[in-house]
């Protein structure tokens, strides 16, 4: 079976126990490092250990090796990425300045293998990168180098592969949408997950749908329009970790029942086109790990 080795490595201007101090941190809510929310975050069953278990994405691992400020390495533990580790080693290079390698190591299937070279390496090695950029920024203040460029192939994988809203109950707290149409004719919700570092603020959320403002509260912003024929609507509510798109409509007459029979049909794939686009659009205008977590490194 083929095996890949991918190294990536980069002088840090800052001592190595600063920089150990934020890989300590890789996991954590307040991980510095992962490059979220553009990419998945590493979240693991319990604080960084010997035995951890999780992964990021698809890919799944568990802690085997830990060296507090130093090392970290990951063994593969399902079979999407065949089997190997991940590592992340800190090697001092004086009082000030100290190399950060990441290796990978994995065999796998000739299948697996092609995906790889095709569609999952351009995307590893821009995460690697990334997370190098925010290292510098959390040790530093700010990068040393360019910030990484994220390649055609690796937004067109990460595109694809973007998070799919699910149906949802229309949800308790969307208070506003509940007193407006109490008792809808027709009511949907659709949800995807917030990662770290995505908008918790509604407003952020307003050009998920074109329509007027009818109200907003400290977890939801309302939309909506009213018409001869039918009234509808729209919630962004945000609750805990996840955002919901909920909508409700009272028809009025009997060109309402008419136009929303057609119009339904369209709705549900128009709703979650819409709460992807905004979703993926304001992961990409959040700040970088290393800038909103690097307060507890210095």
């Amino acid at each position: 079976m083929p095996t890949v080795r991918n190294v990536h490595e980069r002088i840090i201007l800052a001592p190595a126990d600063s920089v150990g101090a934020l890989l300590d941190r890789v996991s954590a809510p307040d991980d510095p490092l992962f490059p979220t929310p553009v990419w998945p975050a590493m979240v693991l069953d319990r604080p960084l250990a010997v035995g951890a278990d999780g992964g990021h994405g698809r890919v799944r691992y568990r802690v085997t090796a830990y060296a507090p400020g130093r090392s970290v390495r990951f063994d593969t533990t399902g079979e999407a990425m065949g089997r190997g580790y991940h590592r992340f080693d800190i090697e001092p290079l004086g009082n000030d300045r100290c190399r950060v390698v990441h290796v990978l190591e994995l065999t796998m299937p000739v299948r697996p293998f092609l995906v790889w070279k095709a569609a999952i390496r351009p995307v590893h090695d821009t995460m690697i990168e990334e997370v190098f950029d925010n290292i510098e920024r959390a040790a530093l203040g700010r990068p040393t180098h360019a910030p990484t460029r994220r390649p055609p192939r690796a937004l067109l994988v990460n595109r694809l592969f973007w998070g799919r809203p699910r149906a949802v109950p229309v949800p308790s707290r969307a208070r506003l949408l509940h007193e407006a149409v109490p008792r809808p004719d027709f009511a949907d919700a659709w949800c995807l997950p917030l990662p770290p570092g995505m908008s918790r603020d509604p407003r952020d959320w307003r050009n998920t749908l074109p329509f007027p403002v009818r109200g907003t509260a400290d977890r939801e912003l309302m939309v909506g329009k009213d018409a001869s024929h039918l009234d509808f609507r729209s919630s962004v509510v945000i609750e805990d970790d996840c955002v919901t798109l909920a909508t409700a409509v009272r028809l009025h007459n009997a060109r309402g029942h008419l136009y929303f029979a057609v119009a339904r049909l369209a709705h549900p794939y128009m709703a979650r086109r819409m709460l992807r686009r905004t979703h993926r659009r304001l992961a990409f205008a959040a700040l970088p790990a290393g800038e909103r977590n690097a307060g507890a490194a210095h």
